[in-house]
């Protein structure tokens, strides 16, 4: 073979060379946890912004529609908890599996509250859903702990 031959690189012999990975390389896994590290950030701050709305709300609107005291100190629940995990979130943004677990737990856990809070009637199928939220935020706490060391520490994304 002439040395231009040897030279030239041919992709597709690439392809099926044995030696060739298929699993995908370093380069192209670290686009993923990026994008949902910014993903978990979005969420987290928006549902932050979220709970301090709706437990401004709670505090202050609610009152002319709600009379009801257990009601009231129920909403303040949801609007506590989305805060705190919203925070949890940003922290943990990283961490693909326990954000989700997270986002999953406040939308299930404080969203059937401020539902059922609004109008138990009518809402009365979401009881079931709140314990099954606690759980989900359990969840994304177990998955903090047990996540193999180094990636659960907060690192804060870059934009």
């Amino acid at each position: 073979m002439s040395a231009n031959h040897q030279a030239h690189h041919d992709p597709e012999s690439e392809l099926a060379s044995e030696t060739t990975t298929l699993l995908p390389t370093d380069s192209s896994q670290q686009n993923t946890p990026k994008m949902s590290s910014t993903l978990f950030w979005r969420v987290g701050a928006i549902y932050g912004a979220a709970a301090v709305g709706l437990g401004a709300f709670g505090a202050h609107g609610l009152k002319k529609r709600i009379s009801d005291p257990n009601k009231i100190a129920s909403w303040s629940t949801a609007a506590h908890y989305q805060l705190v995990h919203s925070a949890v979130v940003l922290l943990a943004s990283h961490h693909p599996v326990a954000s989700a677990l997270f986002t999953a737990g406040m939308t299930m856990f404080s969203g059937s509250i401020y539902a059922l809070t609004l109008d138990t009637e009518r809402f009365r199928f979401l009881g079931p859903v709140t314990p099954v939220g606690g759980l989900f935020l359990i969840a994304g706490w177990l998955a903090l702990a047990f996540a193999s060391k180094g990636s659960a520490v907060a690192r804060f994304p870059r934009f």
